[in-house]
């Protein structure tokens, strides 16, 4: 056996070692993530964050096609990660942006305008393809260079991810037929009402989902209430029920892209844990926000009447949905008037669309229009069986096309067993409600999984459902 010369063959590494180096780092190259693609738009007038990833003290620069003289630099750190900050102008472009490391990638088309995230489960997922109202009408007029989608494919993780496999591209025909319905409309209406603005839709559903898997699956480990609405959950066969998994893969990859807000439309898997949902509905947003480490706008969908085979689950859901109202900085979209008893994917997918759209235009971007359904403020006694129900966005209350029949009041004791109230009285923006119930202790309206709003306000927005307590 031939032993090799120990002290030749360390002189040939030590040779070689710089050349395998130089090798290795010829090989290296920036990257970015999916989101920073051709025909991106970027949130307007503020900072954006940049980031991807480069060999470790990789030099990286970046200059914007709207400020060529400035040049922004940094160095990648030894977990191979880079990020910058860039400042963006009023819009809207395009523009380029050119990143220099060992490579050389330029982004082409890029728009400067308002960005939104559009998710939830499957009436925000359905698209024109799976059927809507006047579905070759808004097809065949989707084509619009200023409104840009980024769909997250359905994507289930146990831990959290980094990337996505998704690209910006514009609306056009086949783009829009396949993407959420109501964020199009959403979007083009913004467009519209904004002076053109580019708007640009990050999509992130799943059919069917609870909230559970859209949250960080740590809330769960501290929170005995979120653990126990989770316990509830059944699994099922078109995704994940765990905690976490969809927020692990569809909105961690997000969270350092700056947003304009969210609109949100979920809610009918949660009538399986519909007691839970207040509680855990405000946890999600707020650990949306936190992860963004902003507080964003959050406008969500409460979900229209369906027959879910029992008496009350989805009007207990559509409650919470209400009484998380109480987080700040959110808003709601009622469509007790646009469901349909027999299919929980009603087809009008417009109107849902411009609801959301008026409400961030009422809300985020000061335009002066009613843009909120009427919602309960308070309910005092004012006599031993009558009742004052105040409202906030009740300005002209009235029945739908004079019809009293939708208009259900019902009273109760502390018995909780509730009567239909015999007779109701509107005034502007107050309703008298009188029932047999002597000294009620409670009020409820529209209670029921199908009950349709009776009641209007004058932007012709039905009254959200309601149970609130008495006041004396």
């Amino acid at each position: 056996m031939i032993l090799p010369n120990t002290k030749a063959t360390f002189i040939r590494l030590t040779l070689l070692l710089p050349l395998l180096l130089l090798v290795q780092k010829s090989y290296a190259k920036i990257r970015l993530p999916a989101l920073f693609s051709d025909n991106m738009v970027l949130q307007r007038d503020t900072t954006v964050n940049v980031w991807g990833w480069g060999d470790p003290g990789e030099q990286v620069q970046l200059v914007a096609s709207w400020n060529p003289t400035d040049t922004l630099e940094t160095a990648a750190t030894r977990q191979a990660q880079w990020k910058l900050q860039l400042k963006t102008p009023a819009g809207p472009g395009p523009y380029s942006i050119t990143l220099k490391g060992s490579n050389t990638i330029t982004l082409n088309n890029v728009m400067v305008g308002e960005v939104w995230i559009a998710s939830g489960q499957s009436n925000m997922e359905w698209s024109a393809s799976a059927g809507i109202t006047n579905k070759e009408e808004a097809i065949e007029n989707a084509k619009n260079a200023n409104i840009r989608f980024f769909d997250v494919p359905r994507t289930s993780s146990q831990y959290p991810q980094d990337d996505v496999d998704a690209k910006w591209v514009e609306s056009t025909p086949e783009t829009m037929s396949s993407f959420s319905a109501i964020a199009y409309f959403f979007g083009e209406k913004l467009n519209e009402e904004l002076d053109e603005v580019p708007i640009g839709l990050i999509g992130a559903n799943w059919g069917g989902t609870p909230a559970e898997i859209w949250m960080p699956e740590k809330l769960f480990t501290t929170n005995d209430s979120l653990a126990k609405a989770a316990t509830l959950l059944k699994e099922e066969q078109w995704g994940p029920s765990e905690p976490g998994r969809a927020y692990n893969g569809m909105i961690a990859p997000l969270t350092p892209y700056t947003i304009a807000g969210v609109i949100w439309y979920q809610g009918e898997t949660n009538t399986s844990n519909a007691p839970y949902y207040a509680h855990t509905f405000t946890n999600l947003i707020k650990s949306w926000r936190k992860a963004w480490n902003a507080d964003f706008p959050f406008y969500f969908a409460q979900i229209a009447p369906y027959n879910y085979g029992d008496d009350f689950s989805g009007v207990e859901v559509r409650d919470a949905q209400r009484r998380s109202l109480a987080v700040p900085n959110t808003g709601m979209v009622v469509l007790g008037d646009l469901g349909d008893d027999n299919n929980i994917h009603p087809r009008n997918k417009l109107d849902p669309g411009l609801r959301f759209a008026n409400l961030a235009l009422a809300k985020h971007y000061g335009k002066n229009l009613l843009a909120e359904s009427p919602l309960v403020d308070k309910a005092v006694q004012v006599s031993n069986n009558q009742v004052e129900v105040y409202f906030k966005n009740g300005k002209d209350l009235h029945y739908a096309n004079k019809d009293r029949a939708n208009a259900v009041f019902e009273l109760a004791g502390n018995d909780m067993q509730f009567q239909q109230s015999d007779k109701i009285k509107i005034t502007k923006d107050k309703i008298m409600v009188s029932s047999a119930i002597k000294n009620p202790k409670y009020i409820r309206y529209g209670w029921g999984n199908i009950a349709i709003p009776g009641i209007y306000n004058v932007a012709d927005l039905p009254m959200s459902s309601f149970r609130v307590h008495i006041e004396k």
